[in-house]
């Protein structure tokens, strides 16, 4: 798993994904094929002690090395997701492909880490539903 921090669109952020998930893995901001999970908080969450999150699936038909279409992929991932969905605090899955889920949790500013941490550890278990998405989709 690569993570990186960084600051994009005003907001602090921290970008879970692996490498074969993206056709450039290195791309910052990420614009190319790619899926990846984001953490961040701005001014306006700081403001509403919020921690946002979500999961980027973007052009996946032309992810390199996989038969994907975004709306198939996204679908599918809705529908495995309803099973972990209640470890989300505050997620919706009501956007279009792109975006296969949003959320945002209550945090304190004192205690971000920690709940930057139990965010990100929730993770593993959406590694695990993309991996067995992408499983069987090699080209």
């Amino acid at each position: 798993m690569k993570v990186e921090t960084g600051i994009w669109l005003d907001s602090v952020i921290l970008k879970l994904h692996k490498q074969h998930w993206a056709n450039n893995p290195d791309a910052k901001p990420q614009t190319g094929p790619a899926i990846f999970f984001s953490i961040w908080i701005n001014n306006a969450g700081i403001k509403e002690n919020k921690l946002l999150y979500n999961i980027h699936a973007l052009k996946l038909r032309k992810l390199n090395g996989y038969n994907l279409t975004s709306r198939k992929f996204a679908h599918d991932f809705r529908e495995q997701f309803k099973s972990i969905e209640h470890n989300w605090p505050n997620v919706s899955t009501k956007f279009g492909p792109l975006t296969l889920m949003q959320g945002w949790k209550k945090t304190d500013i004192n205690f971000l880490i920690e709940d930057i941490l139990e965010i990100a550890n929730e993770f593993i278990e959406i590694d695990i539903l993309i991996e067995s998405l992408l499983d069987g989709k090699a080209k």
